[in-house]
């Protein structure tokens, strides 16, 4: 379904790809300390957060878990199957949103708790510039902004901060590493889980 870049508001032009595996496979490495039914709980918690924050942009989820593409087209989300990585995951939502004419695509985990918006990451549009979050490690990258076109090489893993900041030097990109707690907080260890759980509390009916 062609949805094409929307003309009314700051975000025009701008993407945002969501990869989600799977929610009951989601944060394997707290499963030592959560059942498989609470992790599976935390991850769509975590998933419906990044998507508000993202609610004035256009937003794709790539996922072949049908779970997760039932749960986006309930929030009319389109969807995109699941190349079977990440950088894949990444490179096949930027590559969507080129085709559809958008100038810039934003990467975001799906584990963000704090994450409110996304507009400190797109301000640069079509321009040849590379946007980091690095994560509260400063290890990670739960949040890149890239432009839709130009060679780009996602490199999710351990470190990928760095590499990504290697790799927009070496296609010729702008680089622009932005430090937001908000964005930068993602929950992939029991110490992250602690830290989330006043948050937890607050928002608990």
């Amino acid at each position: 379904m062609a949805h094409g870049p929307m003309t009314h508001s700051p975000g025009a032009g701008v993407g945002v790809v969501v990869p989600i595996r799977a929610f009951a496979l989601g944060k394997a490495r707290l499963a030592g300390h959560l059942p498989a039914r609470e992790r599976d709980a935390l991850a769509r918690r975590l998933a419906e957060c990044v998507v508000t924050a993202a609610h004035d942009l256009q937003i794709l989820v790539v996922s072949s878990d049908d779970a997760v593409r039932e749960w986006a087209a309930e929030r009319s989300l389109p969807t995109l199957a699941d190349p079977g990585s990440l950088d894949a995951a990444a490179a096949a939502g930027r590559a969507w949103f080129a085709t559809e004419g958008y100038t810039r695509v934003v990467v975001a985990h799906a584990d963000l708790p704090r994450a409110r918006t996304f507009r400190g990451v797109i301000r640069d549009g079509g321009v040849p510039i590379v946007t980091l979050v690095p994560c509260h490690r400063d290890d990670g990258t739960p949040v890149l902004s890239v432009p839709a076109h130009g060679d780009f090489t996602f490199q999710y893993g351990p470190g990928s901060f760095r590499r990504h900041a290697a790799e927009a030097r070496r296609r010729g990109f702008g680089l622009r590493v932005v430090r937001d707690p908000d964005l930068a907080f993602d929950v992939d260890t029991i110490e992250d889980l602690a830290q989330l759980a006043p948050d937890s509390r607050r928002q608990a009916p």
